[in-house]
């Protein structure tokens, strides 16, 4: 799966494209509308998803790795709502990835890679043929 052009940007909602970039800000594309628009970096940060990790006891994994476990787990534990109780996110999560540092990986992690997962899954971006070597 190919992540690397696609980003999270504070204040935004949603998940955005990167069509270019200015000296202040970026161009971006809206994955939801496919609307177009120029996001300032003096008001915003952007994080790419390819640079996303979660914190595990050992060393980091990176978002696309959970995202491929999500997938791949997907049809024996379906992905839970977001908007599930704490121990329910915990759970779901534990059965992904289950060596996650409970200390460093807070409730509002788990919510936003449910949230990106769904999101992604719904434009189908998940999908094994662009997958990266």
């Amino acid at each position: 799966m190919n992540i690397s052009d696609i980003l999270a940007i504070s204040g935004l909602p949603g998940l955005y494209r990167l069509l270019g970039n200015r000296a202040n800000g970026l161009i971006v594309e809206d994955l939801q509308t496919n609307k177009r628009k120029f996001v300032s970096s003096r008001k915003h940060q952007f994080s790419p998803m390819e640079s996303i990790s979660i914190y595990t006891l050992g060393d980091t994994v990176p978002l696309r790795d959970i995202f491929a476990k999500m997938r791949d787990q997907e049809a024996t534990t379906p992905p839970v709502p977001a908007k599930s109780e704490q121990h329910v996110l915990f759970e779901y999560f534990e059965q992904i990835l289950p060596d996650f540092d409970e200390d460093r990986v807070k409730v509002k992690d788990i919510k936003k890679i449910i949230q990106w997962y769904a999101h992604l899954k719904a434009l189908d971006l998940l999908t094994d043929s662009d997958e990266e070597e």
